[in-house]
């Protein structure tokens, strides 16, 4: 069927420009400058989230743990810390906690708590304890009661142990025998005339008078070992003796000072029974002080002024400090937050010293986590980087299961450490933890780990977007004007607030919404007001924050502007006037980073006989994503349900986006390659001026999409530098006409009419702007409107039919393979 020669229909005019960008008046603001402005919670939109931090932040129960999820920018920190501090202010704080020695099982060392201000207190105490005793004992050691005592010990000792040897040796002396003293010990020799008998003469004895001496000297032995089998018993009891006299003479300086410092920590329980295993320990180790006064002879500082616990031997009498609070301190419950979640930096870490070749460790190189930072308060952890780290989530997960801080090593959990470690008591956990990370997160934990929904029963959802109506214009007015004054910049003049809410507009992708996003719209700031400090302007006006939008935009565009250049030079076949038949300006959204822009892609389709079969030329070579295969799945049906319907599908299609060499995803050009294929098929040519986005469902509805601002612009930009000439636009769906916030050169080109945004919202609308001919609909006859395109699309459908029906009235049913013979 033939098109006869009909008159074309004009191109619509497209959207006015006061629908193309929506700008905020700096009047309805209230104010000429932020100067004015008085400061504000810097939170808005944001009552859900809110609600559920405080519901955390404030509940006493366990496991009703926080999850803040939400984009990067949202104020989610900023209104963790803000409702936090107002929540620890009205907690109680938090007692301090120490490691000490235990002294019956030093590697498990025990745990203790105390009340705030307590543990530096203890621990100085115990320095001091043992630099006064490290004085007085050595003192009492050198006084003449000491000496007397020991004196007599020693008498008494001498006594026991050579008067059973002295009587043994007048025994023997009777018998002809001396009692050699010999380097290697005792022993016995004949003697004659009072001195021992020489080799020689005793060898000149008769057979029977050296059997005598032998047997004699063979007897006083067994005596003789009699005798010194006492001595063993003798020096233990010497030994128990000495160091009773040492017990005895310590005990009274050290119970005196121990006293003093029970005094001192009289109502903490657990502090008196650790001093009593203290002057328990120190009195049977009364000779650790002498050892370090002897060392202290060879040391550069005099006696009085000597930190004697520092020595190493001095260890088991310290005191860890874990945590500490101080006491005198306003602020309550404490706020950690951990930058570098790993598992040593959450739940403590055991450190290890060299020593003689060895790693050696001892209770007071236990080093505290951030969970022992935050106990009795709030713990805010970053949720990927928690992941990202070895055994930090599985250890966080124990912890608030047990109610208690283990500290496990990471190379003991790898089997990984043959030294011998500690095994510290754990400490009782009261913490309520905030993780802060995004909703993709959020669902995985929730899908994949079943804990999780255990221990964090509570999300905070933060807000994308605000409605956008004259009380949250100026609320957010507000908001980023208190943002500036945090940072420290100059003030904004009413203009440049407008300016600054016009780009959150642009960033919500919808201009009945306020973007949340204020660490964005602060870096505007920023930047705006460093040209202002160039410019030398007390204020920041809308120049400078469109300044600031543009060098931002320009920073990010180099890869933009070399496709631009490849389509300007034709490296990349782009069309923006004429017409062409199968062929379509196409249009898609690049991103880099958070640099997003529209670019143009040429998509055409070929059509002959077939067997009902439409390639996706993207999806063949496995370019295409699932969401691009199911756009041409849908344009396929749409096909097969609207044209020629009474007869079999005998088409042969197929489509490509020309010269794209990444991958394809996304349903937004669905409509695009609609129009393309009724083109082919009808043999109408389309306008080459016009680029076409928007998905569409099996109806030919065509359906909103995403990133329509960057794709127009992207159009736009190309039509520019090759010259606008009044016939050039781009066809949105007419559901993205209240997404629109263009540029305003965009804007400008659209009021002169040079060009267009034409929203479409059927298949059909959008064919007769792209060919200039009626789509055409069915009549009472079940017929299309002559001289339609609809109909041209039918007659040649039902065309492929019948030529396919000839073939299969030969005795072969594929036309492609008859054709190919």
């Amino acid at each position: 069927m033939a098109l006869k020669s009909t008159a074309k229909m004009d191109i619509p005019a497209g959207l006015p420009s006061s629908r193309l960008r929506i700008e905020c008046d700096p009047k309805s603001l209230g104010f000429k400058t932020t100067a004015s402005l008085k400061s504000t919670s810097g939170l808005i939109g944001q009552d859900r989230a809110i609600g559920a931090i405080k519901l955390s932040a404030e509940i006493s129960h366990k496991e009703f743990n926080l999850y803040v999820l939400g984009r990067e920018g949202t104020g989610r920190h900023t209104a963790v810390k803000r409702l936090l501090l107002e929540a620890a202010a009205v907690r109680p704080m938090p007692c301090d906690w120490v490691y000490v020695n235990n002294f019956d099982t030093p590697h498990k060392p025990n745990a203790m708590r105390l009340a705030p201000g307590s543990a530096t207190a203890l621990k100085s105490a115990m320095q001091q304890l043992v630099d006064d005793l490290a004085v007085e004992i050595p003192a009492l050691f050198e006084s003449e009661d000491y000496q007397t005592q020991r004196r007599a010990i020693e008498e008494e000792f001498g006594q026991k142990h050579e008067k059973p040897i002295a009587e043994f040796a007048d025994q023997a002396k009777v018998e002809n025998v001396a009692l050699l003293r010999t380097p290697m010990g005792f022993m016995l020799a004949a003697i004659e005339d009072g001195k021992p008998i020489k080799p020689e003469v005793y060898e000149a004895l008769t057979p029977e008078q050296r059997g005598e001496v032998d047997a004699k000297i063979e007897r006083l032995q067994e005596h003789l070992a009699g005798v010194l089998k006492q001595g063993p018993q003798l020096e233990k009891e010497h030994r128990q003796k000495v160091e009773t006299l040492h017990a005895g003479m310590a005990e009274h300086a050290v119970s005196l000072r121990i006293h003093e410092v029970e005094n001192e920590f009289s109502k903490e329980p657990c502090i008196v029974g650790y001093l009593k295993n203290v002057r328990t320990d120190m009195m049977s180790n009364a000779e650790l002080f002498l050892l370090s006064k002897e060392r202290a002879k060879d040391g550069p500082f005099p006696e009085v002024i000597r930190k004697y616990h520092l020595d190493p031997h001095f260890d088991r009498y310290a005191v860890n400090v874990m945590v500490s609070h101080d006491a005198n301190d306003t602020a309550a419950a404490p706020i950690i937050t951990e930058d570098l979640p790993s598992l040593g930096q959450l739940t403590g870490r055991i450190e290890h010293i060299s020593e003689m070749g060895t790693l050696a460790t001892n209770f007071t190189l236990i080093k505290p986590g951030a969970l022992h930072r935050a106990n009795g308060g709030y713990l805010v952890l970053d949720a990927q980087r928690l992941l990202s780290e070895p055994y930090a989530w599985e250890a966080l997960k124990r912890c608030l299961q047990s109610q208690s801080i283990a500290i496990t090593s990471l190379a003991e959990r790898l089997s990984l450490s043959p030294t011998t470690t500690l095994e510290p008591d754990p400490i009782p956990l009261d913490v309520r933890v905030v993780l802060i990370g995004n909703g993709r997160l959020h669902m995985l934990l929730q899908n994949f780990d079943p804990e999780f929904g255990q221990l964090f029963k509570v999300q905070a959802d933060f807000e994308d977007d605000l409605t956008r109506n004259a009380k949250s214009i100026r609320a957010l007015a507000r908001v980023v004007a208190d943002y500036a004054d945090q940072e420290g910049l100059r003030p904004m003049t009413a203009g440049a607030v407008a300016a600054l809410l016009d780009q959150a507009v642009r960033m919500a992708e919808d201009n009945k919404k306020l973007s949340l996003e204020i660490g964005a719209l602060t870096d505007v700031m920023r930047e705006a007001d460093f040209y202002a400090v160039q410019q030398k302007r007390d204020l920041i006006s809308d120049s400078h924050i469109s300044q600031a939008i543009m060098q931002a935009e320009y920073r990010a565009a180099r890869i933009k502007e070399r496709m631009q250049e490849a389509v300007v030079r034709k490296t990349i076949l782009i069309d923006t006037s004429g017409t062409r038949v199968g062929q379509v300006n196409g249009l898609s959204v690049v991103g880099i980073g958070n640099h997003h822009f529209g670019r143009s892609s040429r998509i055409t389709a070929t059509v002959r006989l077939g067997a009902g079969k439409l390639i996706d030329i993207e999806r063949e070579v496995e370019l295409g994503g699932p969401l691009h295969s199911k756009g041409v799945l849908i344009l396929s049906s749409y096909l097969a349900s609207h044209y020629a319907v009474d007869v079999p599908m005998s088409l042969h299609a197929s489509l490509v986006f020309e010269q794209s060499y990444g991958g394809v995803d996304g349903d937004s050009a669905s409509s695009a390659e609609l129009y393309a294929l009724l083109s082919a098929l009808s043999g109408v040519p389309i306008r080459q001026g016009l680029a076409v986005t928007g998905s569409v469902n099996q109806n030919g509805e065509v359906q909103a999409i995403g990133g329509v601002n960057e794709k127009i612009e992207g159009f736009f930009d190309l039509c520019v530098v090759r010259g606008l000439t009044g016939e050039q636009g781009v066809l949105i769906p007419a559901s993205n006409i209240d997404h629109l916030m263009l540029r305003r050169e965009v804007v400008e080109a659209a009021k002169t009419g040079a060009f267009r945004v034409i929203p479409i919202k059927t298949i059909d609308q959008g064919v007769e702007v792209l060919t200039g001919q009626k789509a055409g609909h069915r009549e009472r006859n079940g017929q299309y409107s002559d001289e339609s395109i609809n109909a041209l699309v039918e007659a040649r459908l039902r065309a492929f039919a019948n030529t396919r029906r000839k073939f299969a009235s030969q005795g072969d049913t594929n036309p492609d393979r008859k054709s190919r013979r």
